[in-house]
């Protein structure tokens, strides 16, 4: 493994010097840990337009630097490649299983191009059979006391692990030390950095059969004894002892601030300290999930606006780009916001609308789910209507 590592810190090198070939400058890496205070001033150079990525493994480097122009020429300025899912990794780590070292194939040609690489990482699910089998007392336990290893919610990779358990914590916190110390990349996108969805989007029930008006019991994370016990010591009362935990101020704020601190003591110095930016894939509905992203000290955040999902049309767009912005300024943060749109779902005039909608509500710019659901005719649409806001 150890040449794979020297491999990718090269990059950081390498990459920038391709860029006198006659294409764009990339745009400067992010500041070192030092420039930050606890909420970062992302820098001026930051990108306007990102677009998500899933592995393609049979594409050649060659045919990806031919379609990385492409990207630039339709204004994409960033990428987020997956780079691990709850299960393994597409690049060459040295602790996880590796599925294929596709990172190593993209990353040279992307940064060729001007493109910043921001690695978009799968953070709480986890469905390696080692460690679901070794350590089960990492994952999030559901208000009936079954464990997320047993009866994951919704589907078979909910398996969830804790944020409040060290072990888990751990296991987390060395996979943002390895990504982001790769020289190449401009930073780590955090997604599913959350609890699984107590109520998931009224649009998405019927797919699994079920109906939520309500916080339920199979639904409602977590209730492992070390949730309670920590929950205990600072409230004088175990969840469980509650009149009604769905209505608990107290318990709700816990599970917020269990995620939260995650993510502000633990996982983004780990990045700032690697000199990376740091940014998240979130919920509109963050209640939902326990997530509240706009307490969090991120560079940029991405909150998923797919209206689909919640029976909603372009208007909801806009007001949720602006109600966004609006706690993030109520925090006094500076993060930049860009409108996440669910591709796969308009037509090329929808996603104008779309995007003009998003910019009305002030978005510093539009991340596209995903570049595999692109086809000509949206890209022409996205490139005119981005040109035009």
């Amino acid at each position: 493994m150890p040449e794979r590592r020297t491999f990718l810190k090269a990059l950081g090198a390498g990459a920038l010097g391709a860029a006198a070939t006659g294409f764009s400058t990339p745009p400067a890496r992010a500041p070192s840990a030092s420039t930050y205070a606890s909420d970062p001033s992302p820098p001026d150079s930051a990108p306007t337009n990102w677009v998500w990525m899933t592995p393609e493994l049979d594409v050649s480097g060659e045919e990806w630097r031919r379609r990385f122009e492409r990207l630039r020429a339709h204004n994409i300025d960033a990428i987020l490649p997956q780079v691990y899912t709850n299960s393994a990794a597409y690049y060459g780590s040295d602790f996880l299983p590796v599925e294929d070292e596709w990172l190593e194939t993209i990353l040279p040609p992307a940064k060729e191009v001007g493109l910043e690489v921001h690695g978009w990482m799968v953070s709480m699910p986890c469905t390696i059979p080692k460690i679901v089998n070794q350590h089960k007392e990492w994952f999030v336990v559901n208000r009936n006391g079954e464990s997320a290893v047993d009866n994951p919610a919704y589907v078979d990779y909910y398996k969830f692990t804790c944020p409040n358990r060290p072990g888990a914590q751990d296991f987390i916190e060395r996979r943002v030390e390895e990504i982001t110390s790769i020289d190449g990349l401009d930073g780590i996108h955090f997604d599913y950095i959350r609890f699984p969805d107590v109520v998931i989007a009224e649009a998405l029930q019927p797919k699994y059969g079920i109906v939520q008006h309500e916080e339920q019991a199979p639904y409602d994370y977590c209730y492992c004894d070390v949730c309670r016990s920590k929950f205990e010591r600072d409230h004088g009362a175990d969840p469980y002892d509650l009149e009604d935990p769905t209505t608990s101020t107290a318990w709700r704020l816990f599970r917020y601030e269990s995620i939260t601190n995650l993510v502000n003591d633990r996982l983004i110095p780990i990045a700032r300290e690697n000199g990376k930016a740091v940014s998240a894939a979130t919920f509109p509905n963050w209640e939902a999930v326990r997530q509240r992203w706009h307490h969090w000290n991120l560079d940029y955040v991405h909150p998923m606006l797919y209206h689909n999902f919640y029976h909603a049309g372009a208007n909801w767009v806009r007001d949720e780009t602006r109600a966004g912005i609006e706690r993030l300024r109520g925090q006094g943060r500076s993060t930049r916001l860009y409108s996440g749109l669910n591709v796969g779902a308009v037509a090329p005039g929808g996603l104008e609308r779309l995007i003009e909608k998003a910019h009305e509500g002030d978005a510093s710019g539009i991340t596209l789910f995903a570049a595999g659901s692109m086809n000509d005719a949206l890209w022409t649409a996205f490139a005119e209507a981005t040109s035009k806001a």
